[in-house]
């Protein structure tokens, strides 16, 4: 299934935050925000929201101790994470996809998630980690 595989990519990207103080596994954290943002999710709010509405189904396949993290855990944690690292894991998810598929082609409609920045320090790091991709369109 495409999201064990999403799993099994996105969790190659570091844990850049402070062990003793982490309430939510980082791929739990990734996962839910690729799968809200597939979904239509907007906004760090959308994804929480996403991630409360879906937690059986997210269940599945992830661990969840402490339930859905907050907009805020979201917004911090994409902050700190290494886009490149994010963008490589995503991608080479992405990539995965196309097995099995008679064309080598697939179309990315990408967009970055408004206000996805913080606005006083580092702003284009964080803009650039987060979520390049809405949706996915197979080409002829």
């Amino acid at each position: 299934m495409s999201v064990e595989k999403l799993v099994e990519h996105l969790a190659r990207i570091g844990d850049p935050r402070c062990a003793g103080k982490v309430e939510h596994r980082l791929i739990d954290i990734l996962v839910i925000a690729v799968c809200a943002v597939i979904a239509c999710a907007e906004s760090w709010g959308d994804i929480a929201l996403y991630g409360r509405n879906k937690l059986n189904w997210l269940r599945t396949f992830l661990s969840l101790a402490n339930g859905i993290p907050s907009h805020d855990t979201f917004r911090r944690v994409f902050m700190l994470i290494d886009p490149e690292a994010f963008e490589a894991g995503f991608a080479a998810w992405a990539g995965s996809l196309m097995a099995g598929f008679e064309h080598e082609v697939v179309a990315i409609d990408g967009k970055t998630i408004r206000r996805s920045f913080y606005r006083r320090r580092d702003q284009s790091r964080a803009k650039d980690a987060l979520l390049f991709v809405k949706q996915r369109f197979v080409s002829d």
